[in-house]
């Protein structure tokens, strides 16, 4: 059976959704890339302004931004507390009415199990850590680092599983992650098609299979924005959020 014909034939029909005029329901957006100048994200503060009040307008009320920890971006603690001051002290001079923390999300490479074992990971809550691992190829030692991150108190949380194609052919992979107790964090963009169709439809079939924790925008810059408009025509979005997610209760 080829990858969509098994796909699509795993496809239930739904009962009908009433589709989300913005995402006030959500309340919380628990990932983007809204501190300046640290990752590839926004450049500067009045980028990030701009984009903090759209994506207002768009109805979210709280942010956690999650800038990247890795090789590339050798963001600390200190530089990522600092940026998060400069875009509050903007966010109360422009007077957008919301609220917004920060924690990091990090990319298991070459040094991330140091971190995992001597430094204090931030937290998207409680003890939650956002990690991220390469599209191309799993890391060799991902199962170490998984046991070691669980090992050193903290619950695991995937950014966007459903943008690793090397999970597209096996959906079993993505079921014994969730045996271990692993939380999938799925990008909103994804429902729109952003990342491509085979990344809309494993999206869809991990909201079909209720596999889906929270959801995030992964908002870098104003070329997101337009997804995130789009994805409200979704009814597995509606789906997935009227259902529940995380996020409501941050």
């Amino acid at each position: 059976m080829s990858f969509f014909s098994e796909i699509f034939s795993n496809k239930r029909k739904e009962p009908p959704v009433t589709l989300l005029k913005d995402y006030s329901s959500v309340v919380t957006d628990i990932h983007s890339h809204f501190i300046p100048g640290i990752d590839d994200g926004v450049a500067t503060i009045e980028e990030s302004m701009q984009l903090l009040r759209s994506m207002y307008n768009l109805g979210f009320k709280k942010f956690i931004t999650t800038p990247h920890v890795m090789d590339s971006y050798p963001n600390t603690n200190e530089i990522i507390q600092h940026g998060l001051e400069e875009v509050r002290e903007a966010i109360v001079h422009e007077n957008i009415p919301i609220t917004i923390s920060a924690a990091a999300e990090y990319y298991i490479d070459s040094s991330f199990l140091k971190k995992v074992k001597e430094e204090k990971l931030l937290t998207i809550t409680g003890n939650t850590v956002l990690v991220e691992i390469s599209y191309i190829n799993l890391p060799d030692k991902l199962t170490e680092v998984l046991f070691e991150m669980r090992l050193n108190g903290y619950n695991i949380l995937l950014a966007h599983p459903e943008r690793y194609p090397f999970w597209y052919t096996n959906f079993d992979e993505y079921k014994q992650l969730k045996d271990q107790g692993i939380l999938f964090q799925l990008n909103i963009n994804s429902l729109c098609g952003y990342y491509g169709v085979p990344a809309m439809k494993i999206a869809e079939r991990l909201i079909d299979e209720n596999m889906i924790d929270y959801i995030g925008s992964d908002i870098h810059g104003t070329r997101h924005l337009q997804g995130l408009k789009q994805s409200l025509k979704s009814k597995h979005l509606a789906k997935l959020v009227g259902r529940g997610v995380l996020n409501q209760q941050l």
